[in-house]
This record gives C-alpha cells, sequence and structure tokens, in this order.
C-alpha cells in the first residue's frame, strides 16, 4: 500500500480536509509515515515579516498553522514529520517529491474556476501534472 505519504499543508481548510484523507490512507498500512509539507512563500512572506515583530513570533505563527494538522496525526497514532520548504509552492512541491521516494502525495484544492486556474494557475494541477507518483487532490 501507501508507506510514504507527502501531505502538502498550509493550515487552511482545504489542507485540514486533505490532511483527514491522509489519516485515513495512512491508518491502512501499519508502518506508513506522512511527511507534512509546509512550504514558506517569498512572495507572501513580506507582509508576513510587516506584521510579526521578530524572527521567532514569525517561525511560531508559521509552525501553530499547521497544529490541527498534527494533532490528527497524533489522535490516530500516525508517525509523521513536519518539513519546512522556502519557495513558490507549486514548483517547490515538484521539485521536492520528485526527488523523495514518495508512494502519494495528498494536497487540497482552493476550488478555482477554470478561469482563475489559467490566469492564476493552482498549486495542486502544477503538482498534478508534473509529479512522478500518484496525487490526491482533496476538495
Amino acid at each position: 500500500m501507501y508507506k510514504r505519504i507527502l501531505l502538502a499543508a498550509d493550515g487552511s481548510e482545504n489542507s485540514i480536509r486533505a490532511a483527514k484523507e491522509a489519516v485515513k490512507i495512512a491508518s491502512f498500512t501499519e508502518d506508513s509515515v506522512v511527511e507534512i509539507v509546509f512550504v514558506i512563500d517569498y512572495s507572501k512572506r513580506s507582509s508576513e515579516i510587516l506584521q510579526s515583530k521578530d524572527a521567532e513570533t514569525l517561525d511560531f505563527e508559521r509552525r501553530k498553522k499547521l497544529l490541527p494538522v498534527e494533532e490528527m496525526f497524533n489522535q490516530a497514532k500516525i508517525t509523521y514529520k513536519v518539513t519546512l520548504l522556502h519557495g513558490e509552492p507549486g514548483p517547490l512541491i515538484v521539485e521536492y517529491v520528485n526527488k523523495q521516494t514518495c508512494d502519494m502525495v495528498v494536497m487540497g484544492s482552493r476550488g478555482l474556476n477554470a478561469l482563475q486556474e489559467v490566469v492564476l494557475g493552482s498549486v495542486s494541477h502544477k503538482v498534478a501534472k508534473d509529479a512522478k507518483c500518484p496525487v490526491l487532490i482533496v476538495k
């Protein structure tokens, strides 16, 4: 089954739904490990820095976004680890996934309509298109 699952999470409602699905999938295999990947987007970083007081506060605020996700895995007694990456989420997740040995990627979808997706692009679309493993997009 799926022993190494990568969960792309950012603390949003969409990623919480994706985490619930990752818990279900990981619970089928006793020795599965979920890697929760949180990408710190450089384009949003400047506004975060302006709103925070110092680097420690900023790191705490970022990490706090993942607490509900981590709690799900703790309650389900599923082994997980958290990896923080810095950069543009779509390409960075694809690059990371393709360098790792992942059995599956699980991630949420923002639910963009067709026009928004063409104009803005979507992280989930980029990952699904270019990842070299199965990708589950949770709506």
